[in-house]
């Protein structure tokens, strides 16, 4: 089962019609036939929302105890046992009370999308986590109650419900949103023209922004290289210290403030895999970025400051946030740091802000570039121990007599002291010159290069293997902390991509531009071809002038026998290549789960193909033959020599093969409209018009005095294309005709209402069940026992399918009294200036 789809109303303010909406859209599902039940929706005691909720299957709430109170809350497992198609769920970012399931609802919500259940769902724009103290800024309240910005971006669809501020505050005057009691006080404080205004514009923004995201979607699918817009986008340079919660944040607020904003934050990992980073710390600040709406990305690279910049260019970014150096003082001495070599390096398509913070000072933070394994700055100290030591001790031996043992160990301790540092070349180097001044200096005869007593010879000799065994046991345990280091950077790599196959992210591009940003290329291609000499085809590629064949790149790394990932940009180093090799593998198994995946819908869309032919057949069948037999019969009766037919029995022959020819130009011309909807070229001509002028011409396909029109002269014109209303509207009416009695006619009325023109085609028939209303407009669908004649049910599938091009709808509904009431719903076409804002007003409340 595949994961449920999410759907959500997004609001400026309280009352602006998000539960309203959500519910419409729900009795339209119900109409169509789909599963969709109330998981939980709060009213709040207003009445046209709370009538809203008739007729629709709710599932019965939690009850829980807190604090002496009682409390009611969504039952998740109540939800997930009845398995509905669709949930409603109304205020995403609501908190649930101690004892629940979940702390959240929005954990709610994901374990019945985990479950494929469709989710409906509202939240208002001040309860997105990103946003929470700019809302403060701007009411003056804090909201408790948040969710996650990628809980929300995450959603298949976001539709904002807009009202202006006016109308707004009209509907809170009108007491449509809180008791009377409460009016007068909500209108002076949180809904306020200046806040509503604001919190309208912080949901036209955000909205924007989603839809920007859609753009870029569309632009990476379809290869889109030309710029169509700008966007700001912030590069946050994380160290894994404790001041990139802060960095995070403030590049958020830098965000908002653009159209659009993103904020990208990375973490520079050198390739040996040494680092002071705090691996919790990194995992938290990933979290926070994510719950803010950004990306992290994880980058490795030598040298931070260009790997920064390179990153930083090759997304795009106009903004680089760093945090203040958290060296002290004293270690400028080796540089002067990343942040001010990023500015310096930056040039001016690029901004960088440098942040300060609570850890500014309290030591290094981003480690200075490493030539070796123990670091530049340790062996540069261990030569210094290693050749300035024995130097500086020999003059201080000079002056006092400690014996020459007393003097080896101090040399001795210097060697050791320059291994520990710089490992084995320092302490060589210390061993070799230590032993020539202990035999200048202090070994007889003195000042010579020349030893008179054979035991000194010894002491030497232990003194330099000693010298030597320890700069060697130093120089390993670096080695092995370099390997297990390196192993770990490797290994965290490889857990983000283990992690990215378990959290369904099967797009090819992204994955080779996580290719491209860990290893630092210019480019990255996979490419493939079918045999050992055809030509090499790329299946997907990331950055400028990618490689077209294997032998054109830096890097491959096979996949198989004809399948290779190719990197252009510099030559790695033979120890990358096994993370390397588990990207590879890992490109080829998107590669290959996408092509599944397309493979599937294409057999999917065979076997509705499949299905509706076959049905289209089997209903065929009949209803061809029989018209054809009654033609044919007909005018074999009317050749005939044997038999001297009456002008009367002329008359009705004839009147038998008009009949049968209208019949089939009838199927057949529903039978062309059915396959323009299936295959989507049904392509309206909207223009406004009036009622009166289309209507009446829809009923000339029924006997007269079979059908009553009532359609008022005082109503606004609509927005349609008359050909399709005309055919909608005939169907209606021709199987209203069939199934109503032959004393009963059928009326077809037309009344407004907001901002759409609903036209009602009324019939006394046997009528259709709440369960099957959705059914009957389905294709080859006939209800019940139909009469002979009643054709193969195609006529209401193209009413409801011309309906749904036009923008309008076509529903079932029951005729008071008995019947069946069809509703045609259009979109009226008003000259008042005011009536957007009633309009709003109507849907909201």
């Amino acid at each position: 089962m595949g994961r449920g789809k999410l759907r959500i109303y997004l609001g400026a303010a309280p009352g602006v019609g998000k539960t309203y909406a959500m519910l419409s859209e729900a009795h339209r599902r119900v109409e169509r036939g789909t599963d969709c039940v109330v998981a939980f929706v709060e009213h709040h005691n207003r009445s046209r929302t709370e009538v809203m909720l008739h007729g629709l299957e709710q599932v019965p709430r939690k009850h829980l105890d807190y604090r002496g109170s009682a409390f009611t809350e969504m039952d998740v497992d109540a939800v997930l046992l009845r398995a509905p198609a669709v949930a409603l769920v109304d205020e995403l970012a609501h908190t649930n009370v101690p004892g629940s399931r979940n702390a959240k609802r929005w954990q709610d919500v994901e374990e019945l999308l985990a479950a494929g259940i469709d989710v409906v769902s509202t939240v208002n724009i001040q309860h997105l986590e990103s946003l929470g103290d700019v809302v403060e800024s701007i009411t003056g309240v804090r909201q408790r109650e948040t969710v996650p910005d990628e809980v929300v971006r995450r959603a298949d669809q976001i539709e904002l419900v807009d009202m202006s501020p006016q109308a707004l505050r009209r509907r809170m005057a009108h007491g449509n949103i809180y008791k009377s009691d409460k009016v007068d006080a909500a209108l002076s404080n949180y809904f306020r023209p200046g806040n509503l205004t604001a919190l309208r514009e912080l949901a036209l923004l955000w909205v924007a922004d989603r839809v920007d995201e859609y753009l870029t979607e569309y632009r990476s699918e379809h290869r889109v290289s030309k710029i169509w817009g700008s966007r700001e986008r912030i590069v946050v340079g994380l160290t894994g210290g404790p001041e990139g919660r802060t960095l995070i944040r403030r590049a958020a607020r830098l965000a908002e403030k653009g159209a659009g904003g993103e904020v990208m934050a990375v973490y520079i990992a050198r390739s040996d895999g040494l680092t002071s980073a705090s691996p919790k710390e990194l995992a938290v600040q990933r979290t926070l970025v994510e719950d803010l709406g950004g990306t992290f990305h994880h980058v490795v690279g030598d040298d931070i400051p260009v790997a920064l910049l390179d990153f930083a260019r090759g997304v795009n970014a106009t903004q680089i946030v760093l945090g203040s150096s958290r060296r002290k003082t004293w270690q400028y001495v080796f540089g002067p740091g990343v942040g001010a070599t990023v500015a310096r390096e930056s040039g001016p398509d690029l901004d960088v802000h440098i942040v300060t913070h609570d850890e500014v000072a309290k030591g290094r933070g981003l480690p200075v570039a490493r030539g070796a394994r123990l670091g530049r700055s340790r062996i540069i100290w261990g030569w210094v121990v290693g050749v300035g030591g024995p130097v500086v001790l020999a003059l201080l031996l000079n002056t006092i007599d400690l014996g020459l043992a007393n003097d080896m160990l101090l040399f001795l301790t210097v060697t050791v002291a320059a291994a520990l540092l710089g490992g084995l070349f320092p302490a060589l180097a210390s061993a070799a010159f230590g032993s020539l001044l202990l035999n200048y200096f202090y070994t007889p005869p003195l000042h010579r290069l020349t030893i008179a007593d054979p035991k000194n010879i010894v002491a030497i000799a232990i003194f330099v293997g000693v010298a030597v065994s320890v700069a060697s046991v130093v120089d390993l345990a670096a080695r092995r902390t370099h390997q297990a280091a390196r192993l770990r950077a490797e290994s965290e790599i490889l857990s983000f991509l283990a992690g990215s196959v378990l959290r369904g992210e099967t797009s090819l591009e992204a994955l080779l531009e996580r290719v491209r940003e860990t290893f630092g290329m210019e480019s990255v291609a996979l490419l493939e071809r079918a045999g050992d000499v055809d030509p090499w085809t790329c299946a997907g590629s990331v950055g400028p002038r990618s490689p077209k064949r294997p032998e054109d790149a830096d890097v491959d790394m096979p996949v198989g026998d004809h399948m290779a990932l190719a990197l252009s940009g510099r030559v790695l180093p033979a120890s990358d290549r096994r993370v390397l090799a588990a990207f590879a593998a890992q490109a080829a198994v998107v590669l290959d789960r996408q092509r599944l995946q397309h493979e599937a819908d294409q057999a999917k869309e065979l076997a509705e193909g499949n299905r509706i032919r076959t049905a289209l057949l089997a209903a065929v069948s009949h209803d061809l033959r029989t018209p054809l037999a009654a033609i044919k019969a007909a005018v074999s009766s009317l050749r005939s020599d044997d038999v001297a037919w009456s002008e009367e029995d002329q008359a009705e022959l004839l009147e038998a093969i008009e009949e049968g020819a209208d019949r089939l130009d009838h199927l057949v011309g529903n039978l062309l409209d059915m396959s323009r909807l299936q295959t989507g070229t049904v392509t309206p001509l909207i223009r406004e018009i009036d009622l009166d002028e289309v209507v009446p011409m829809a009923l000339g396909g029924v006997p007269e005095g079979s059908a009553e029109l009532d359609i008022p002269e005082t109503l606004p014109m609509v927005a349609v294309d008359p050909g399709l209303l005309e055919r909608a509207v005939a169907n209606l009416v021709e199987n209203a005709v069939k199934y109503s009695p032959s004393d009963e006619p059928v009326l077809v009325s037309a009344s407004a209402m907001a901002n759409r023109v609903e036209v009602r085609v009324v019939d006394r028939g046997p009528g259709v069940p709440d369960e099957a209303k959705d059914r009957i407009f389905a294709p080859f669908q006939r209800y019940g026992d139909a009469p002979r004649g009643a054709g193969v049910g195609l006529g209401l599938a193209v009413a409801r399918g011309f309906a749904e091009a036009m923008g309008g709808t076509l529903n079932a509904e029951d005729t008071p009294g008995g019947g069946l009431t069809m509703v045609l719903t259009v979109r009226a076409v008003h000259s008042l200036p005011d009536l957007a804002t009633a309009t709003a007003e109507r849907q909201a409340s």
